[in-house]
């Protein structure tokens, strides 16, 4: 059985609100969404981090965030405008060790988190 909790997803074994998906990538509604549309757009294959897939797959990378713009469209927030966001390591939040893309929108956005002083 395999550890990574989006691999399991992907392999099945725990059911997602699949939105839209190809063949190496795999969209999906938020258990816990952030913002009135919150989609996660994954990697079909492991990799642990943006910076890991950057290093092995630039056309993977580049494909999942042609499906994120995919996934804009079809949950209509395209026009209103949307966030991607991928944290990267733990001070950055990443939460579980697979690359993943947020899709936020469907409401108004506050700003992004501002350094401490």
């Amino acid at each position: 059985m395999t550890e990574c909790l989006f691999c399991r997803i992907i392999d099945g074994q725990i059911p997602a609100d699949i939105v839209h998906q190809t063949e190496r990538v795999l969209a999906f509604r938020d258990i816990q969404p952030r913002a009135a549309t919150h989609v996660l757009v994954i990697p079909r294959a492991h990799h642990a981090s943006l910076t890991e897939l950057a290093d092995a797959d630039q056309g993977l990378l580049a494909e999942l965030f042609l499906v994120a713009r995919e996934v804009a469209r079809l949950e209509q927030v395209q026009d209103s405008g949307y966030r991607l966001v991928s944290n990267v390591g733990a001070d950055a939040g990443q939460e579980v060790d697979h690359v993943h893309v947020h899709v936020l929108g469907g409401q108004r956005l506050g700003p992004v988190a501002r350094p401490r002083d």
